[in-house]
Parts: structure tokens; C-alpha cells; sequence
């Protein structure tokens, strides 16, 4: 039997006093040792669906499981599974490293285990900062203290609200190899990101909020498939001023002031109608000097979703 999801999410909704409905109905199960990715313009409602499930934010209505325990009945058995790296920089200014990740330890209410914060801040390559004031570090330390606060109690599901905006490529780098790391003890990751070369990179699924609403979960790899298109591109010999009447059964554009032809095409299609339209370029005499195909990426397919989803609202 396949075992019971780490993070059960059903008909959450959340709509504030304003009138505003920030989440529609969410439904979205996440298995264990999963990397999830939720992706979604600004305003979509990423901060608020992941603030709803760490208890900072109360839903409207719906039910969410952390690990079995009910987020509002057993509040503070879901709060020790999760931690929660936010997207803003809050730390305490005066604190040192050590102490202040020490310190959210004990919040959740375990017992001090030094050789884990040791552990965590070495991961992190803050163990040489441990004495440091936390005013002193930079913006990207920063960053890493955070991560640090929120692996301090060995939570079993990390958040991480956007967490590579602003930061240095090293870190980015550090933070993906820990984020690995993670996985591999079993611990489920969820983020939030703009960066969609992140998700495509890390994530095992895919989720698309706008609106408010889950417009899509999706295993990534079948998403590259489903929704993955090609382009290709046509370097001509002499510009055409306008497309013959000859070519008019493919969907072509003519780009770079006459210089090239595009068609995109289903990658996955049995005829994708790439060989028969060079066949009747040479049938019309157009020559090309190139030509290249190029695979739409995992940003190209959220855009078009969201585009199309704007459409139909």
C-alpha cells in the first residue's frame, strides 16, 4: 500500500475581510522525501497557501494534515514537523549565529542537541560565523542563518517562500546541494519560486497557482512532454517580404525582417510536418543558409498556462 501523504491540503480556501478571496478551493497531497515546486506570478497566492499550512495565516475553510496532525486541532504537533524558511530577511539583529539558531530550537521544545547545530551551521558554512552578531553578516549570510533557524528542530517538511530572490550564485549553488542533501534523508521540500530553472532543475512536481487557484500539478517530467513544444528556425538565404501562399498550411512567422521563418511544433506529435515543409520550401526555391529547433522550457509552458488561464477568467 503506498503510504499516506506527509502534507494532505483539501478545499483550503482563505478569503480575507476585504472581500478578497486569496485561495480558491486547493486540494494537493505531497508525498514524502518529495521536492515540490510551486510556481505563480506575484499575487497568485503562494505565500498565502504555504502561511496557511505553517499556522501563521487561518484559513477560511478546508482541512490540512502535516504528517496526520491537523493543522488548527493539533497546532502545535503540525508547527514541530515544519520549518519555515520566509522570504523576508527578520532575524535578530544583536543575536549572535549560534544563539539565535540554538534559541529556535527550544521554541519547538526540544531538548538542546548541540552536535546538530553544529551540524546544520556547517552544512550551511556558517560554523566559522557562529560567533558572529548577526547586524555584521551580509545579506546572503543572512539567508543562511534562516535556512539554519528552520532545520534547528529537525523539521520534517521544509518551506522555502522564494528562496534563492536576491542572492549570490554561490549560494544558490550551496543551497540547492542542501536542498539534495535533504531529500536524501527524507525530508520533503516545498518551494516557492520565480526562478522556473530552479524548479526545473530541482522539483520532482510542479504546481501552477494564479489567482488563487491550483491551475495544474503535474510530474514534471510529464509536463516537459505534455505541454513541450518546438521551435524551428529558419535562417533564409534572402529576405521575403511576406510569406508565399505556398506555405500557407503550416503555422509559420516570418521574424528578423524577412531573415528567418519560424514554425513551432508538438515535439511529441507522430507527424510534426518539419520534413514536408522543407521539401515545399525547395519546391518554391526559398533557400536557408541554417537552421536550428529549440525545445520550449518549463518557463515558455507557465507562461502560456497563465496566459491561457488569464483568457478564460
Amino acid at each position: 500500500m503506498a503510504a499516506p501523504p506527509v502534507l494532505s491540503i483539501t478545499g483550503l480556501t482563505k478569503t480575507y475581510a476585504s472581500g478578497l478571496q486569496a485561495l480558491k478551493p486547493v486540494d494537493l497531497q505531497i508525498s514524502k522525501g518529495e521536492i515540490f515546486a510551486l510556481l505563480g506570478p506575484n499575487g497568485a497566492g503562494k505565500t498565502t497557501l504555504i502561511s496557511i499550512v505553517c499556522g501563521i495565516v487561518t484559513p477560511s475553510g478546508g482541512k490540512v494534515l502535516v504528517d496526520g496532525c491537523d493543522i488548527i486541532e493539533d497546532y502545535r504537533g503540525a508547527r514541530q514537523k515544519i520549518g519555515l524558511v520566509p522570504q523576508e530577511l527578520t532575524t535578530d539583529a544583536f543575536e549572535t549565529v549560534l544563539a539565535t539558531v540554538t534559541f529556535s530550537r527550544g521554541l519547538f521544545g526540544k531538548a538542546p542537541n548541540p552536535a546538530h547545530i553544529e551540524k546544520v551551521l556547517r552544512s550551511l558554512s556558517l560554523w566559522d560565523k557562529r560567533n558572529s552578531k548577526i547586524m555584521t553578516l551580509s545579506g546572503g549570510m543572512k539567508r543562511r542563518v534562516l535556512i539554519a533557524k528552520a532545520l534547528s528542530h529537525e523539521p520534517e517538511i521544509l518551506f522555502l517562500d522564494e528562496p534563492t530572490a536576491g542572492v549570490d550564485v554561490e549560494l544558490r549553488r550551496d543551497m540547492w546541494a542542501l536542498v539534495r542533501e535533504l531529500r536524501d534523508q527524507g525530508v520533503t521540500i516545498i518551494l516557492t519560486t520565480h526562478y522556473i530553472e530552479e524548479a526545473e532543475e530541482m522539483a520532482d512536481r510542479v504546481g501552477v497557482i494564479s489567482k488563487g487557484e491550483l491551475i495544474l500539478v503535474e510530474d514534471k517530467t510529464t509536463l516537459m512532454q505534455k505541454l513541450g513544444k518546438k521551435q524551428l528556425t529558419l535562417n533564409l538565404q534572402e529576405p521575403l517580404e511576406a510569406l508565399p501562399e505556398g506555405l500557407s498550411e503550416w503555422p509559420l512567422e516570418l521574424a528578423a525582417e524577412g531573415h528567418e521563418i519560424r514554425y513551432v511544433f508538438d515535439a511529441n506529435a507522430e507527424r510534426t510536418g518539419v520534413p514536408s515543409l522543407l521539401r515545399r520550401l525547395a519546391d518554391l526555391g526559398i533557400g536557408f543558409k541554417d537552421l536550428n529547433t529549440t525545445q520550449s522550457s518549463l518557463e515558455d509552458i507557465f507562461v502560456s498556462l497563465v496566459h491561457e488561464e488569464g483568457r478564460a477568467a
